[in-house]
């Protein structure tokens, strides 16, 4: 593999891991652009690595898997992700800070094979539903706030009414 065919694998994960993390650093979650660069290039660097001794070391014998590797990757970030899940007081936060380092990971497994126009349209269809299900449950979540200070204005009303006794007649 030519010197700046990795290079340009290793700018485009760059810039495909950030564009994620982005979503996750403004919505200030545990793993941000920093870490989804330092997964996206980890799961790059160990598919060029197996790519390398398979052709290096293994392609005519076919004694080498370029695959186990890039299977490892997978194993060593759910530990990674499961660093990002939260439970507390019933509610569990973190899985999709998780999965979208699993994501990036794969993302970069196929930069790192050099699958150009999968991993940009993974990147671009995580982008994508980042974008809709925030503006939906932002909306949304905008409605629920409304509906729940109405809710507690309403019961607030009704124990002063309580505490108010009728006049006697």
């Amino acid at each position: 593999m030519e010197y700046w065919d990795m290079v340009i694998r290793i700018g485009l994960i760059i810039v495909l891991s950030a564009a994620i993390g982005l979503d996750r650093e403004l919505r200030h979650k545990p793993a941000g652009i920093k870490t989804h660069i330092l997964v996206g290039l980890g799961s790059t660097i160990f598919m060029l690595v197996s790519l390398y001794i398979y052709h290096e070391y293994g392609g005519e014998a076919k004694t080498v898997d370029p695959g186990r590797i890039a299977a490892q990757v997978v194993t060593g970030i759910g530990f990674l992700g499961a660093g990002t899940i939260m439970q507390s007081k019933g509610s569990v936060t973190g899985l999709t800070t998780a999965a979208s380092l699993w994501a990036v990971a794969g993302i970069g497994l196929a930069v790192g094979a050099g699958m150009y126009a999968l991993s940009v349209t993974l990147a671009a269809a995580i982008i994508v539903v980042f974008l809709v299900t925030n503006t939906f449950f932002g909306i949304v979540g905008h409605r629920i706030e409304e509906i729940e200070m109405k809710k507690k204005d309403l019961e607030s009303r009704i124990r002063e009414l309580k505490k108010k006794k009728p006049p006697k007649e």
